[in-house]
């Protein structure tokens, strides 16, 4: 069996984002899922290196865009509640834009394509909460309008799932989204020191 990626076959750029040469898109960050129902497995030390992340990408003088999810008042992703707002370790300072969307791929019915654009870099480099869901999903989105992804997977967090043919645990369900990624969509880098 081949361990050949879909990149690989199609001779897609293998390459890393450096953090000088990209715009970080932190997706998700939120209280919600720090508690309650949607509390994620990991999302601690998954928080932790995006906070990381985001110093390096300050330091390095990358354009930061804040993506996060609004399911209206009363939901866990209610964005004028606590409970759905960024978490304060990753929060945005001033100059950092949030963009607000309802759908797993951050572009879909939102402004961050022009924010992406108006940053003028095609290198983005992709984090945040959860693995197999909206950060699979914003990667995807980058990729079909031909921006280069780098996924940062200790950055990122999942939660454990059923479906119809049984239990699938966080671990497995995000390092499956992390390989669903590095197939076509973009590079996966362990870490924010991979970037360098």
């Amino acid at each position: 069996m081949s361990a050949q990626t879909l990149r690989d076959l199609s001779g897609l750029d293998q390459t890393a984002s450096t953090l000088a040469d990209a715009t970080l898109i932190l997706v998700d960050y939120q209280n919600t899922y720090a508690r309650g129902v949607m509390e994620l497995s990991g999302w601690e030390p998954a928080l932790d290196a995006a906070a990381d992340l985001l110093a390096r990408a300050r330091r390095a003088g990358a354009p930061v865009i804040h993506v996060v999810n609004d399911g209206g008042p009363g939901t866990p992703y209610d964005i004028t509640a606590e409970i759905g707002r960024i978490h304060p370790r990753v929060a945005p300072i001033d100059g950092e834009p949030v963009v607000v969307k309802q759908v797993p791929n951050g572009f879909v019915g939102t402004d961050l394509a022009d924010r992406v654009d108006a940053a003028g870099r095609d290198r983005l480099v992709i984090a945040g909460f959860m693995t197999h869901m909206c950060v699979a999903f914003t990667a995807q989105g980058a990729f079909l309008r031909g921006d280069h992804v780098t996924v940062v997977a200790d950055a990122c967090a999942t939660r454990p799932l059923k479906s119809a043919v049984g239990e699938v645990s966080a671990a497995q369900l995000h390092d499956s989204a992390l390989a669903t990624v590095a197939d076509l969509f973009g590079v996966v880098v362990a870490s924010a020191a991979d970037l360098n």
